[in-house]
């Protein structure tokens, strides 16, 4: 029979029943252990919780990233193409199979941020998005901009713009973790549409191969500070999640705010993947991404050829909708409220009902308000089903489980453009899609309603409150 120190081995490092000492991550180690961790887990002394730095070097981690993604790519390809001769459209498939990639290695990136944490992982992935953005500066041929972009785009979008940032807000935050999910949502978009102006402006002075050194050069300056400021976990420094007093943490289930102050369990990845709503949950998210991906990329033909709009005033629809992604902070701040579950059915309500109301534009002014509702409810997507995730399962195999969500995110990321272009081409217009992904937005909120927190493993004890789900 298993005893119990086997059974801890097998458990994720936030699991374990721990004590005040534990929690804080003191151990009994020797003199030369001791140098070597004092010196490892040295911390730069802030006047606010250390887990606000962490975000805020991630963000910039995730700016200089950005210039990989989907978005900034399209953004800014017409000078690529225009100045190297390539023809249009070329470089599309690029987007698709780094994103299908960065899906399909996104499992071991989660068992390797569980592991060892975004400190030596961001510095590994700004390397590679410094390497990638200099070959793509000096590619002669496409495939050579292929070799450089799909690697690029492979590695940066879990290890710097989702998967680890997110591992890392849910390791440093409890209390105020809905919130810290929100703002790692904003990254990508606020940094992608700053990105898009800054290599264009560059592009139109210098050309686009100098902007992308730029992006290079900077990727490589940020890993000496990720690697100094960037941690793991709180208890790697003797810290508490959020800031939670030391002392408090002995303080019994019955006092008025527990959460904060007892240790949170953990399922591991296994035991998660056991359970109906983990399922439910990956249904949900690959819906929700298939419907935002098919939208986002047919919204401009659509208000152009179906209702009526200029091609400029299209795009700025498009450029409105994908920033207001920004009220993922809205979301966060709800989340605390009436929680993420909640929020999130209400969410993919809103998003549906959008779809019927975009069959029936045909004016500015009722594009701009579908941009403004759509955007705050379709962009509240991955930060509410991270809220979520986090809240069900904990953070101890948080990055693992998250892992294995982004496969099935990814393709279904990949497959929305190419859904929409086949269904222009079957019905002659985007009409059947827009029903059809309103469709998936209500199924979606049905499953959400239907998948409540798992019943927790039989190795569980009373360690923590569960959370109001």
């Amino acid at each position: 029979m298993e005893s119990m120190s086997d059974m801890d081995d097998s458990l994720p490092n936030h699991s374990r029943p721990p004590s005040v000492a534990v929690l804080l991550g003191r151990h009994p180690e020797g003199p030369s252990e001791s140098m070597f961790q004092s010196i490892i887990n040295w911390r730069l002394r802030t006047p606010f919780y250390y887990g606000w730095l962490v975000l805020a070097i991630s963000s910039v981690a995730t700016f200089a990233a950005s210039g990989l993604t989907q978005v900034v790519l399209g953004g800014v390809q017409v000078y690529i193409t225009d100045e190297s001769g390539w023809g249009d459209g070329s470089l599309a498939f690029a987007a698709t199979l780094g994103t299908w990639l960065s899906g399909a290695i996104a499992p071991i990136i989660g068992r390797l941020a569980d592991r060892f944490g975004p400190r030596w992982l961001m510095p590994f992935g700004l390397i590679i998005a410094g390497i990638a953005f200099f070959v793509i500066a000096g590619s002669d041929s496409v495939w050579q901009f292929y070799a450089g972009y799909v690697v690029g785009r492979a590695v940066s979008n879990p290890v710097l713009v989702g998967l680890v940032p997110r591992t890392s807000a849910v390791n440093f935050f409890r209390r105020r973790r809905n919130i810290a999910l929100a703002m790692v949502s904003t990254f990508r978009p606020i940094s992608g549409a700053i990105n898009i102006q800054i290599i264009s402006l560059i592009a139109a002075h210098q050309g686009w191969r100098v902007a992308y050194r730029y992006l290079g050069v900077l990727s490589l300056i940020l890993i000496l500070p990720v690697m100094l400021f960037i941690r793991r976990a709180p208890e790697d420094i003797g810290l508490l999640p959020d800031g939670a007093r030391p002392d408090a943490a002995e303080i019994t289930v019955g006092d008025t705010r527990p959460q904060m102050l007892v240790p949170e369990f953990s399922w591991t990845a296994k035991e998660a993947l056991r359970t109906g709503a983990f399922w439910l949950l990956l249904a949900i998210t690959a819906l929700g991404t298939l419907a935002s991906s098919a939208v986002g990329f047919s919204l401009v033909p659509f208000l152009v050829q179906d209702g009526g709009l200029s091609t400029q005033a299209s795009a700025g629809v498009l450029s409105l909708g994908t920033f207001l992604a920004v009220a993922n902070i809205f979301w966060g701040y709800l989340a605390d409220y009436v929680t993420p579950r909640r929020c999130l059915i209400l969410m993919m309500i809103g998003a549906g009902l959008m779809m019927a109301f975009l069959l029936t534009v045909d004016s500015v002014g009722e594009a701009l308000i579908f941009a403004v509702v759509w955007g705050v409810f379709s962009g509240g997507l991955g930060s509410l089903e991270n809220m979520v995730l986090a809240g069900y399962f904990g953070r101890g195999s948080y990055g693992t489980i998250l892992g294995v969500f982004s496969p099935l995110q990814m393709v279904a990321l990949g497959l929305g453009p190419g859904l929409a272009s086949v269904a222009r081409m079957l019905a002659g217009d985007f009409y059947p899609l827009y029903v059809a992904m309103g469709a998936a937005y209500f199924i979606s909120a049905i499953l959400m309603y239907i998948a409540k927190p798992p019943r927790r493993p039989a190795r569980a004890e009373i360690v923590s409150v569960p959370p109001a789900y």
